[in-house]
């Protein structure tokens, strides 16, 4: 019964066979739905928690306050020598005047501050940098500039960002991971339930001269259409998932400072990973289920 490769056999006989089982077919589906929803949405949540993160690295900061006897010509000429040091993005000069409007801004009750004079504070910079588990260093090579008298840098606070992240991206691959092979498994077992109630044809097919190859191909198209399928619905339930969540943050006045990546901006990512995790899933539990059936 060897035959040459014939796509429009084998897809034939796969379609038909989705649904010869349906019901079976139903539950491999709804299984690879739901594995690639919770996939999925812990995927969503560490990209992000990264997206968060990112923006809260953006806006820590560390300030260089200049010497004292430096006037503010004198203070504005060492920036671009702040701004060649290595992981420093963004300089921005503060002048004493703004640094005691800054100050004074929330505090206008307060008559003491009335008559303060610009004098009492420094002229600084404010410098962003671009990887926050260089700050340490970035802060030491900062302090060498000439004119720099002092830098205060949040070192705690940033190191508690990069811990909190790469936590975050840990346990997403982690559980990415676990999911993955649970997935797999499932399915496989899903697919041999099906499987099995064909074991006499393929048993058959076998004594008569069918090649593995031959037998395996039409249930690889059946589980690559049941694991595109189910990634396409997949992929639209986290859709309209992922836009619930977003209105619901919204609209919760205790959630303003959690933002959220517009799904939109990932819709060709997201399809791409959902349909070859689905075709992928699909395939190899095909392989798994039929593998103990062809050995006659």
């Amino acid at each position: 019964m060897a035959r040459k490769f014939d796509a429009g056999y084998y897809f034939s006989e796969g379609f038909h066979s989705i649904f010869t089982h349906g019901f079976m077919s139903f539950a491999a589906v709804c299984m690879i739905v739901a594995c690639l929803l919770i996939m999925g949405s812990f995927s969503l949540l560490a990209v992000n928690l990264d997206h968060m993160l990112g923006d809260l690295e953006a806006e820590n900061e560390m300030l260089a306050y200049i010497d004292e006897n430096y006037t503010e010509e004198q203070a504005r000429s060492i920036q671009p020598e702040i701004e060649t040091l290595p992981n420093v993005t963004k300089v921005t000069f503060v002048s004493r005047e703004e640094a005691l409007e800054d100050y004074k801004e929330g505090r206008e009750n307060n008559p003491l501050l009335d008559d303060l004079p610009d004098e009492v504070l420094r002229d600084r910079f404010r410098i962003h940098v671009e990887n926050l588990e260089q700050m340490e260093q970035t802060e030491a090579a900062v302090e060498q500039v000439t004119g720099v008298a002092n830098v205060r840098a949040a070192i705690d606070i940033a190191n508690g960002f990069v811990l909190a992240r790469n936590i975050a991206t840990g346990v997403a691959v982690v559980l990415i991971g676990i999911l993955l092979v649970v997935s797999l498994f499932i399915i496989a077992n899903t697919i041999k339930l099906a499987t099995f109630y064909r074991r006499e044809e393929i048993a058959i097919m076998k004594m008569c001269g069918a090649t593995d190859a031959f037998i395996q191909w039409p249930f690889v198209v059946e589980g690559l259409i049941l694991g595109l399928t189910g990634a396409l619905l997949a992929f639209f339930a986290q859709w309209g998932i992922y836009q619930l969540v977003a209105k619901l943050i919204i609209q919760g006045n205790g959630l303003s400072l959690v933002t959220m990546v517009s799904y939109t901006s990932m819709i060709r990512y997201i399809l791409a990973i959902f349909c070859g995790t689905g075709a992928l899933i699909g395939v190899c539990g095909s392989l798994l289920a039929i593998r103990k059936f062809l050995q006659v």
